[in-house]
């Protein structure tokens, strides 16, 4: 069989669907999970970090240009995971608990190799999953792990579980996040708690947009009366001059739109893909309501569902001003050229006015210079006459000279009427050329 050549991206595509695979646990297990917010300069920072950590522990080091790399350093496990945004560490402990939040795996990690981590902190969480046969959490047992009037409760994976958390950040700088695995399958407690710590994340990532939207509003507002008052006054101006200054203005409005679109549009657009993601992490869950609780979805949909629409309005609100400002300015760039265009002809008119006048003074100067010539040859042909009548030649002088008038007048105006026709004509060549 001849060797077929392959697509570069083969390998790679067929490896993505296999990419960040779930984590192995179960109950009884323990995981931190730390989300930074960086960017692509950090890139490297986070690799020569995580490097760190393996080479303190002696444990593989992750290949080169991986964007997730898990390993078991002993006492903890740690689940690494790089983003476009944001790096995600997960650490993970398995073994009996009493109290779920009292000893959380990141107090295994060396505190300065924490301390060093690339990036600033998003979003940190505990996460805790108890076996079923634990006994049953009380009220009691609850308000000490969370703020109940804010739990929220649900089974998940039609009853294979059981889950509280209240979406706060505790003294300890950790949201809690309690699963009661009830009859999990194997990998299914992996499974629920990766979506778990994604809802959190997508939920944190999506309302970053939110301080903008906030920040921005009533400058979009008060942009969009000046807009109104501006579009006004279009039917009321009354000259060029005034329409330029109002095009100005246009332009100024124009470019505060751009400025606050160029601070806002990257982040509006991370909430319309980050906002999709919880919804959809959470549909996986298979929610149901457990009586006297908030469900996750119900807490997520009363809360961040407002903010992102927030964030929604005001990016359409600045996509909508912007081609408000395009609109108005294009008509009042049409208005300005009718002007200009009305200028234009009174001012070609006046030009052909000028023509019509320097045509006439023109022909009055060339009768006048007809006139000049005739009058200086018709003396020439008499000094002519007079010279001949002084060598005897009897010649009448007064009569040859007025009957030469006229044929030197057509001569002087033929000679005149040629050169303006050969100049013309030279002038025309030149200008074709």
């Amino acid at each position: 069989m001849r060797t077929m050549q392959e697509h570069p991206l083969r390998y790679v595509l067929a490896n993505e669907i296999h990419d960040r695979p779930f984590p192995d646990i179960g109950a009884p297990e323990q995981a931190s999970y730390l989300v930074l917010f960086s960017s692509e300069d950090t890139r490297q920072a986070d690799r020569k970090h995580l490097l760190a950590l393996c080479e303190r522990y002696g444990s593989d080091r992750p290949p080169k240009d991986a964007s997730h790399f898990a390993v078991d350093l002993g006492s903890f496990k740690l689940k690494w995971e790089r983003h476009s945004e944001f790096t995600a560490y997960t650490f993970f402990h398995r073994g009996e608990f009493a109290r779920p939040f009292a000893e959380p795996p990141v107090r295994l990690v060396p505190k300065e190799w924490l301390s060093a981590m690339p990036g600033e902190l998003i979003y940190a969480v505990h996460l805790a999953v108890e076996p079923g046969s634990a006994p049953e959490r009380t009220v009691d047992d609850l308000s000490e792990f969370f703020v109940t009037e804010d739990l929220c409760s649900s089974y998940v994976g039609n009853r294979a579980a059981q889950l509280w958390t209240d979406f706060r950040i505790h003294e300890d700088g950790f949201g809690r996040i309690l699963i009661s695995d009830m009859h999990l399958a194997h990998g299914q407690a992996g499974r629920l708690a990766q979506r778990l710590l994604e809802i959190g994340t997508y939920r944190t990532m999506a309302l970053l947009a939110l301080p903008l939207a906030r920040e921005n509003g009533p400058t979009i507002m008060n942009i969009d009366h000046r807009l109104a008052e501006l579009t006004q006054r279009i039917n009321d101006l009354d000259g060029l001059e005034e329409e330029r200054q109002l095009l100005d203005n246009l332009m100024r409005l124009s470019g505060e739109i751009e400025a606050i679109a160029a601070s806002t549009v990257y982040r509006f657009s991370a909430t319309e893909a980050y906002y999709p993601l919880v919804g959809a992490r959470l549909a996986k869950l298979r929610e149901e309501r457990v009586k006297g609780h908030s469900s996750l979805g119900d807490f997520l949909d009363r809360r961040l569902g407002p903010a992102t629409r927030t964030c929604q309005s005001i990016a359409a609100r600045q996509e909508m001003l912007a081609r408000r400002v395009a609109r108005a300015a294009n008509l009042l760039r049409t208005r300005i050229d009718i002007t200009l265009e009305r200028q234009n002809r009174d001012l070609l008119a006046s030009m052909n006015r000028r023509a019509r006048l320097h045509l006439r003074l023109q022909k009055t100067v060339e009768a006048l210079s007809v006139a000049a010539i005739t009058y200086y040859l018709v003396s020439l042909v008499g000094y002519a006459l007079s010279g001949l009548s002084s060598t005897g030649v009897e010649v009448d002088v007064g009569l040859v000279r007025g009957l030469s008038i006229p044929l030197l007048a057509a001569l002087a105006w033929f000679g005149m009427h040629r050169a303006r026709r050969a100049i013309l004509g030279e002038g025309t060549q030149e200008d074709g050329e």
